[in-house]
């Protein structure tokens, strides 16, 4: 060993020989190393008899329990996030119905009891059972379904068409199939197509029971809903110039309505649409029509079938049984009133706007505007959807009491989105 001197004075370094007092000194604080690192090594690889006494087992003790106290807080909430989603369900009507309750009709807990899938379970959804379709909130009204679905095995059906029509309006839709076979009633004197159109038939082939009315005369005497007054006459009435010769600057004449479709018009949904004269005057243009009714005071969809063109018995708060972006233009009128709550009509619009293509016509007719606010509610909610405006029609009209009342009517046309 050797010690280095600096001679800074000529700029030369040169080693020493050590002596023996500095070499065991230097062997001393070399074994005072080893020693050190070899005790540090041991303390840290080794395992204490008392953990508790050692300040590392104490950091690690303390995060173990903070570990196990957040798992236990998850899984409360994890359990409280299902609970609260059961108790939904159950306020909703979204589990099954209780099949136990006392005089439930056997045939209603044969169609809602799970069915095995033929195949066994299907490999894509992992699905094993058939659930029978039937509205959420039939549980609500249990008792009258159970009513409806009260019947004789393969014999008529009761005379209940009033009682099902009262499910579906308290949204009971849709409703169970039955087994049994509903009352014919003879079609007879039924015209021929396109002379069906605007050819009144007898009274006998309708339904009249549950109704106030029972013939067609009482009806057309009758103002049933702001669309529809004196509308099942299709011989002499008001029905016979219905879009085709305007009473207001609100009445749009269907030829003026088509040319402004893009492609062409060739399938046309209608909402609410009355006796079927929009259906009627589209057919003789040769545009196909549905159009969703209800028997609302009135047998509509046996009158709508009557001329030839098709009826859908179905309710604004049923999600429309068609795939997206199917027709060519969708006409509605007051059957667009959901009510006071801005939601139903969003969900209805959003509804209508998912079964209109690109480039499809929205038509709004005559829409009633009780005050300001739901006509600005309305308009702010159309521009939303980013509709162009081909006619925006904002009127008065003159009703029987002769007060003045507003009407909005338009026909919008939908974009192409991204």
């Amino acid at each position: 060993m050797g010690s280095v001197s600096l001679n800074i004075g000529d700029g030369t370094a040169r080693f020493k020989r050590a002596t023996l007092c500095s070499s065991a000194v230097n062997v001393l604080m070399l074994f005072s190393v080893i020693t050190t690192n070899l005790f540090a090594l041991y303390a840290f690889t080794s395992s204490p008899k008392h953990h508790q006494d050692h300040p590392l087992h104490h950091t690690h003790k303390n995060i173990s329990l903070i570990s196990q106290q957040v798992s236990l807080i998850l899984r409360e909430i994890d359990s409280s996030q299902k609970k609260l989603t059961q108790m939904e369900k159950e306020i909703l009507g979204y589990e099954s119905i209780d099949l136990s309750r006392p005089n439930m009709a056997n045939e209603l807990k044969l169609f809602l009891q799970h069915h095995q899938l033929p195949l066994g379970k299907d490999s894509r959804t992992g699905i094993t059972e058939m659930v029978a379709s039937v509205g959420h909130s039939c549980e609500k009204s249990v008792d009258l379904l159970s009513q409806y679905m009260n019947y004789k095995v393969n014999g008529p059906c009761p005379d209940d068409w009033s009682l099902a029509q009262k499910l579906i309006l308290r949204g009971c839709e849709p409703l169970p199939r039955r087994r049994c076979f509903p009352k014919t009633i003879p079609k007879v004197g039924l015209q021929s197509f396109p002379i069906s159109l605007w050819k009144n038939v007898s009274d006998k082939i309708f339904s009249w029971s549950g109704l106030g009315c029972k013939n067609l005369e009482c009806l057309n005497s009758k103002k049933l809903n702001r669309d529809c007054a004196g509308c099942f006459d299709i011989v002499k009435g008001y029905e016979t110039q219905k879009y085709v010769k305007a009473r207001s600057k609100n009445d749009f004449l269907i030829d003026d309505v088509l040319v402004m479709g893009s492609d062409g018009i060739r399938i046309s949904f209608d909402i609410g649409g009355g006796s079927g004269t929009f259906a009627a005057r589209m057919a003789e243009r040769n545009v196909t029509v549905i159009t969703a009714t209800l028997n609302v005071d009135a047998p509509v969809s046996e009158f709508i079938a009557a001329r030839g063109v098709f009826p859908l018995y179905l309710s604004l708060d049923h999600r429309f049984p068609f795939y997206d972006n199917m027709f060519d233009l969708i006409h509605a009128a007051n059957g667009l009133d959901v009510g006071s709550r801005p939601e139903k009509l969003e969900f209805l619009m959003f509804d209508i706007d998912r079964i209109l293509r690109a480039g499809g016509l929205f038509w709004l007719d005559n829409f009633y505007c009780p005050n300001d606010d739901k006509k600005n509610a309305l308009t702010r909610l159309i521009e939303r959807f980013g509709y162009k405006k081909l006619k925006w029609i904002v009127g008065e009209k003159i009703n029987g009491p002769g007060k003045s009342e507003v009407y909005l009517s338009a026909v919008l046309q939908k974009p192409a989105r991204v």
